[in-house]
């Protein structure tokens, strides 16, 4: 009986460390390269239809962005809303799919090296 209740046990917790990690961890960003950029302009605006005939828009970004030892590349990324003009952001990039993910930061949280070349 105390073999049944600590295997149910283990399961129970098992799977709710499992569900916390599904909610928490952004699997786009794993093992991607981490890039800074600022937004300049509002992006192009892309309009589309889903398969159900649904309308919706998007914006494309293609922008400088520097790796945190100031290496320039220029990225293209799509958001679905319109970016906040001077914003600073991380973009997550994947080798052969591009930016998979990115997220706003403060201009304090940039490194030192970028922060030098987005002053500019």
């Amino acid at each position: 009986m105390k073999k049944l209740i600590g295997s149910i046990a283990a399961i129970a917790v098992i799977l709710v460390g499992g569900l916390v990690i599904l909610q928490n961890v952004n699997f786009n960003r794993l093992g991607a390269d981490e890039y800074y950029t600022q937004i300049i302009g509002q992006g192009k605006k892309l309009e589309d239809k889903s398969d159900n005939g649904e309308k919706y828009i998007s914006y494309e970004y293609i922008l400088p962005a520097f790796d945190k030892d100031g290496g320039e590349k220029t990225l293209t990324f799509t958001a679905q809303k319109q970016l906040r003009e001077n914003a600073y952001l991380s973009l997550f990039v994947k080798d052969g799919k591009g930016v998979t993910s990115y997220k706003e930061v403060k201009k304090a949280e940039l490194p030192k090296k970028v922060s030098e070349k987005l002053s500019k």
